[in-house]
């Protein structure tokens, strides 16, 4: 069988050819959104404007570094989310440079806009002239698969938050807050994790090495609070009519002065099916320190093998016993309680 070709057909086709590739660089776009080359800073932003405006997906390369230089506004490395706007890689990560000279945040939520990043690690970010080293979020922020490490600020190493924050099989690891909330400060908003957890973050000067929760609402499931280190609440520090919830989670290795696992003030926590243990403090609250008037209530949970005693003050945790012969430390050597509840900045 012959195949013949004729010459227009041809020529048409070559022209075809040439005209595709004198076409400019742009996001390549397809059905599901938008996909990003690797370290495409420029590219990436663009993407991030066009879903702001239009909502839509944007694909990071797998395994791949993204690595900001410079900020893309006054104190956000790349735009700030004011739509619906959803980034997902695999084994990806969004850096800022260690050897950048401004200091900026990586990304920044504000009231209004939505940001749900999927398998992707958050890290690097420098922010301590205000809140959220990694992320600050004043409206819905949803983390699946995500990390965020290795970040600072002032407060919320990690993570700052005044909306809705939703973890889902996410780590908070490595960060630090020179004042409190080293992996996240919750101010006011809703926080909710299931799976993943809490691990190394830091308070240097004040409260909260692993969540700060103040006036807000949180809720972790199935999540580990780990190796974190504060003033008070070298785990979890709460305060101004916060609640807390823990269920099926462990709240281990922590330390602070006081309060090492847990801090309560004026709060409520409920812990169903968890477990707090091997905690350190220096004074007292190995496991929790429950402030009057917080109420901790424990269901099916335990608080064990913490330093130098398990909760404190004595019979404030109904449940909660000491080993024998634990003795209070002198009213000397107990540190005041931390009042970081004058409110908190709005992010902005």
């Amino acid at each position: 069988m012959k195949i013949i070709l004729r010459s227009g057909a041809v020529a048409a086709a070559v022209g075809v050819g040439l005209s595709l590739a004198v076409l400019p660089a742009v996001p390549a776009t397809a059905v599901g959104g938008t996909h990003v080359r690797c370290n495409d800073i420029a590219a990436l932003k663009t993407a991030i404007n066009n879903a702001n405006t239009n909502g839509g997906r944007i694909t990071l390369a797998s395994r791949c570094t993204y690595t900001l230089t410079a900020a893309d506004n006054a104190d956000d490395g790349l735009p700030e989310i004011t739509g619906n706007v959803t980034i997902t890689g695999r084994d990806t990560t969004i850096r800022r440079a260690p050897n950048a000279a401004q200091d900026f945040r990586i990304l920044h939520v504000l009231t209004g806009g939505t940001l749900t990043l999927n398998s992707l690690t958050v890290s690097g970010g420098r922010f301590v002239s205000g809140s959220g080293g990694g992320i600050a979020n004043n409206g819905t922020l949803n983390l699946n698969r995500t990390t965020i490490k290795s970040n600072q600020a002032s407060s919320g190493g990690g993570l700052f938050s005044d909306g809705t924050l939703n973890l889902r099989r996410s780590t908070v690891e490595r960060n630090t807050a020179d004042t409190f909330g080293g992996g996240i400060y919750n101010a006011g908003g809703t926080l909710t994790m299931n799976g993943g957890a809490l691990l190394k973050n830091r308070a240097s000067t004040d409260n909260g090495g692993g969540l700060e929760n103040i006036a807000g609402t949180a809720s972790l499931n199935h999540v580990s609070v780990k190796g974190n280190t504060a003033i008070r609440g070298g785990g979890i520090r709460q305060t101004t009519g916060a609640t807390l919830r823990l269920e099926e989670s462990t709240v281990s290795d922590n330390i602070a002065v006081a309060g090492a696992g847990i801090s309560n003030l004026g709060t409520t926590a409920t812990l169903v099916r968890s477990l707090v243990t091997h905690n350190t403090a220096i004074t007292m609250g190995g496991g929790i320190d429950n402030q009057i008037p917080s109420q901790v209530t424990l269901t099916a949970s335990r608080v064990i093998r913490n330093t130098p005693d398990n909760c404190t003050p004595a019979g404030s945790v109904p449940g909660c016993t000491n080993p024998a012969g634990t003795i209070a430390p002198p009213s000397s050597q107990v540190p005041p309680p931390a009042q970081s509840t004058g409110g908190h900045k709005r992010v902005s």
